[in-house]
């Protein structure tokens, strides 16, 4: 695989590079152990004399990724030299995230805050309109016209038609024992009518023994 940077044709790979993967394998076990070193992954082409060689990475939690040596030369007679070694995500690697700056995190950060603020305060509000609603009462509603018929006569446990029936019982045996006591301020009444005639016929008599007494 190479790279065609310029927009020109790529350039040959150097096939004394391309050769050289034991030299790059070499150069990776000094960063890593080699068995994380997988099997050759292909090759990117820089320049005429300068190119990448891939390798496959086992590394445990880094699927995807690639071991990367760019190896080059300065012409056809120079030796090949190592000029880097990495590691590199490959085609399905899992990578972080784009860098954000904190200014732009931050801001969006007060952007959520804000929008999670204006809908608590619109979701209370709505609350407090439902609320408002159940306990608005109809004004053409007259309350007047209630006969309190859901009562059934009770009232703290108390039957208020037993109560009414126990007032009437209590006014009837008043009823009667006013009646009982004028009856017996009338029998009093005559029976003093009555003493007071035989008083009246006994100072007659008296009255009568007297002149009769006279005469003699």
């Amino acid at each position: 695989m190479s790279a065609d940077v310029t927009g020109t044709a790529p350039a040959a790979a150097d096939p004394v590079l391309l050769a050289a993967r034991d030299q790059a394998r070499a150069a990776l076990a000094e960063i890593t152990d080699a068995a994380t070193i997988g099997s050759d992954d292909g090759h990117e082409v820089h320049e005429a004399h300068v190119l990448t060689l891939f390798f496959e990475c086992r590394k445990p939690g880094y699927p995807g990724w690639r071991w990367a040596a760019t190896v080059a030369r300065v012409d056809e007679g120079s030796p090949v030299n190592v000029l880097e070694v990495e590691l590199l995500p490959g085609v399905g690697a899992v990578v972080a995230p784009d860098w954000v700056p904190w200014s732009e995190r931050l801001a969006q950060y007060r952007e959520t805050q804000a929008r999670q603020a204006s809908d608590e305060a619109a979701a209370a509000e709505e609350a407090a309109a439902e609320l408002s609603e159940e306990d608005e009462v109809d004004p053409d509603e007259d309350l007047l016209d209630n006969d309190f018929s859901d009562f059934d006569d009770e009232i703290d446990g108390v039957d208020l038609d037993e109560d009414d029936d126990a007032d009437d019982d209590d006014d009837a045996d008043d009823d009667a024992d006013a009646e009982d006591r004028a009856d017996a301020a009338d029998d009093t009444e005559l029976f003093a009518d009555d003493d007071v005639d035989d008083d009246a016929e006994a100072d007659d008599d008296d009255d009568a023994e007297d002149d009769t007494d006279d005469e003699e």
